[in-house]
């Protein structure tokens, strides 16, 4: 038997993302291609050259493919994606093909993580050991792909038609030690002892004859047929507008009724038709999006982070409790300040529930419920605050209240302590104004519930400190946030945006549609909320406050009276039972209002309007295309850096459906010059004034040109 600590390696580089070395009858091929060892062309090259290498030498007995750095292989190496490289030889295919034609041992040891191709790529070799915490999966469906490289065909044929069919069409990884008992591994071990295991493998299986190959195996006995018919059921139900999923089932099926390269074929037509499909191409342009959102053209790694030991929040509220709640559920001391005992008292409680039904979901257990509240500090004291290094907060949506606790704030804060306003709407800028250290300040509006929510827009003043840009941005992926930067003014990206949406909505009502056509056709098109069903959601006042500041801030800004006419009459959503829609007590469901359709007819007759039938694609049209024109006018403007961040705080913040890829995207792929051509249109009729095509809109629809691309 070899020994690890005998090995004296003979060590050459095949290229500059694979090392090759060999001993006492080993090869050793090794991909080096930070950050995950994605499966590149040149690492590709370099696989293949190793098996060549290897096969010629006569010393070689066995082959171990390895990763280095973090893992085995993450997958495809996403710098190739839209590339040329992406598809050209030796493709993932080619290079597997070549491992199962290796008349040498080939074992692929695993630590850290085999993804996607990375897995596809275990797959190909006769056997497998991995360590017991790797991550192991084939996540392709979460980007609107299937495996493309046989990994519906060989997965099932060690792990079974189930376990494969749970884990492909989720796209959820698992810890390899799950898959222990499964025909997927020769062998668990622990992290440190995974190169002795491969030498000890490799010392077993060298002087075979024949070496196993997956695609000669069969898949495991069982109900096949259930099996994929409870999956096809579930996916009907869970992801209806999404064509991944189910061809990922019908490949899993293949493997179970045509022979292998049969169902090989099969899986590689359903991975050309579905990256052609605009639903992979809408998720994977929120893929990039995620990750371009991430940078800030100015800031680059030498500007270094502040460090944030503690936070503190403002405003024990519903917001404040779900900023408390998100900092708290990532481990981080918070301090959490009211000005009553009372509301101080409902904000605790409020926390602890919270915490408690993630208990009895199983989420988290007792014990660390317990851990997670010791964290939290109440306090009525503003001096309390002193020590914090981010202080947040989340107090009503009013100048005068915020310029009160900012001022408080620069008075009792710490040097170099970060000052968060929650603001939706607001104007950054003045609000550091109230204080001595306006580079400290930074916007960090959560969206609520914010212990739920992914967005959080973060805010940039003109006088922000980059490395508190920098600081929240790295905040933000601790506590599991989708940040996005806004520069100031009056609604950021999203509310700006979403102002127009409603705007639209109300002329609507005022033209001759009633709420529930007009949610029902925006639901139809796959938003998660119509306008009005949101309102009460959110609450009519909140919306009211912002129309009176608006009505002497902006007086040329032209709104339905509809919504002022209900809040006039204390109709303010689901809080108060009665909004757009009647509430019945403890029952969130929206019910068809006759008071309000009645209000509704009575003001178009009022305003002197004929009302007349609306179809949903004009509906649609009219508050999708809202968002696209106010979008291109923030973009033009500089507040948004790039089309993929509108995009991206839309499928993150307002449910926006994410096979449409956000409405910037969805606005390209219908074609900018038919959006522009539909406005125009729009302009002609009622309240026309409310539309003027963006200047930019314009200028890309007359060129050809996209927003994104």
């Amino acid at each position: 038997m070899f020994h690890i600590t005998d090995i004296k390696f003979r060590y050459t580089e095949l290229t500059m993302t694979t090392q090759y070395r060999s001993t006492d009858g080993i090869a050793w091929i090794e991909l080096d291609n930070p950050p995950v060892n994605g499966l590149g062309l040149a690492t590709r090259k370099g696989v293949v050259a190793g098996l060549e290498r290897a096969q010629g030498d006569d010393q070689v007995r066995a082959i171990v493919i390895i990763g280095s750095g973090r893992g085995f292989s993450g997958g495809a190496d996403i710098r190739e994606f839209g590339k040329p490289e992406a598809f050209a030889e030796p493709s993932l295919p080619a290079v597997i093909a070549a491992m199962e034609g290796c008349s040498k041992p080939i074992i692929a040891a695993i630590a850290g993580m085999a993804l996607g191709g990375g897995l596809e790529l275990a797959l190909g070799a006769h056997y497998r050991i991995a360590a017991a915490d790797a991550k192991i999966g084939l996540p392709e469906v979460n980007l609107g792909l299937l495996p493309g490289a046989g990994g519906t065909q060989r997965f099932p044929r060690c792990v079974g038609v189930e376990t494969a069919l749970q884990m492909i069409v989720s796209g959820k990884p698992v810890a390899a030690a799950k898959l222990a008992q499964t025909g997927l591994f020769e062998g668990v071990v622990e992290a440190g002892e995974l190169q002795q295991a491969a030498i000890d493998l490799a010392a077993k299986v060298a002087d075979g004859s024949a070496h196993p190959r997956l695609r000669d195996q069969s898949v495991p006995a069982g109900d096949h047929a259930q099996a994929i018919a409870a999956a096809r059921a579930m996916v009907d139900k869970t992801a209806p507008h999404f064509p991944a999923p189910k061809r990922c089932i019908a490949a899993v099926e293949a493997a179970c009724t045509l022979p292998f390269d049969e169902g090989l074929k099969l899986e590689g037509q359903a991975f050309v038709d579905l990256i052609n499909s605009p639903e992979s191409k809408a998720l994977r342009h929120a893929f990039f999006a995620e990750r371009a959102a991430s940078k800030i053209d100015d800031i680059g790694p030498e500007v270094q982070p502040r460090q944030v030991r503690s936070v503190a929040v403002i405003g024990a509220g519903t917001m404040g409790s779900g900023i408390s709640l998100s900092f708290l559920s990532a481990g981080m001391p918070v301090q959490i300040l009211e000005l009553k005992q009372e509301a101080l008292d409902r904000g605790v409680a409020h926390i602890r529930k919270t915490i408690e039904r993630s208990v009895q979901k199983g989420r988290i257990s007792a014990e660390q419920a317990e851990q997670t509240m010791a964290l939290l500090k109440p306090t009525l004291d503003y001096a309390d605050l002193a020590e914090a290094d981010l202080i947040i907060e989340a107090v009503f949506e009013d100048y005068a209240v915020k310029d009160a606790v900012f001022a408080q704030l620069d008075a009792v804060a710490k040097t170099g302590a970060i000052l968060a306003s929650n603001t939706s709407t607001l104007d950054l800028d003045r609000i550091a104004a109230q204080t001595q250290r306006p580079g400290d300040v930074v916007g960090m509006h959560f969206f609520s519930p914010a212990n739920i929510m992914k967005l959080l827009e973060v805010v940039r003043g003109k006088d922000t400190a980059k490395d508190v840009m920098a600081t929240v941005m790295a905040l933000a992926k601790q506590i599991r946030k989708t940040a996005v930067v806004s520069g100031v003014c009056d609604g950021f990206i999203g509310n700006r945006m979403i102002e127009q949406y409603g705007r639209q909505a109300g002329f609507l009502l005022d033209e001759g549609a009633l709420p529930a056509q007009v949610d029902a056709a925006v639901e139809r098109f796959g938003m998660a909320m119509g306008p009005f069903r949101m309102g009460d959601l959110a609450g009519n006042d909140i919306g009211w406050a912002i129309r009176k500041r608006r009505y002497v801030e902006q007086p040329e800004m032209i709104y339905s009276k509809t919504a002022d006419l209900l809040c006039e009459r204390g109709r303010f959503g689901q809080k108060t039972g009665a909004g757009w829609y009647d509430y019945q007590p403890g029952d969130r469901n929206a019910q068809r209002s006759a008071e309000v359709e009645q209000m509704v007819i009575e003001h178009s007759a009022a305003l002197g309007v004929q009302r007349r039938e609306i179809s949903d694609e004009e509906i649609v049209q009219r508050l999708i295309y809202s968002l696209v024109n106010e979008g291109a006018q923030i973009l033009a403007e500089g507040i948004a850096a790039r089309a993929s961040d509108i995009d991206l705080v839309y499928l993150s913040g307002y449910g926006f459906p994410l096979w449409r890829g956000g409405p910037m995207f969805h606005a390209d792929q219908v074609g900018l010059d038919e959006v522009v051509a539909a406005i125009d249109g729009f302009a002609q009729r009622y309240q026309g004034a409310a539309w003027t095509v963006s200047p930019l809109l314009r200028e890309l629809a007359e060129n050809g040109k996209r927003f994104n691309g």
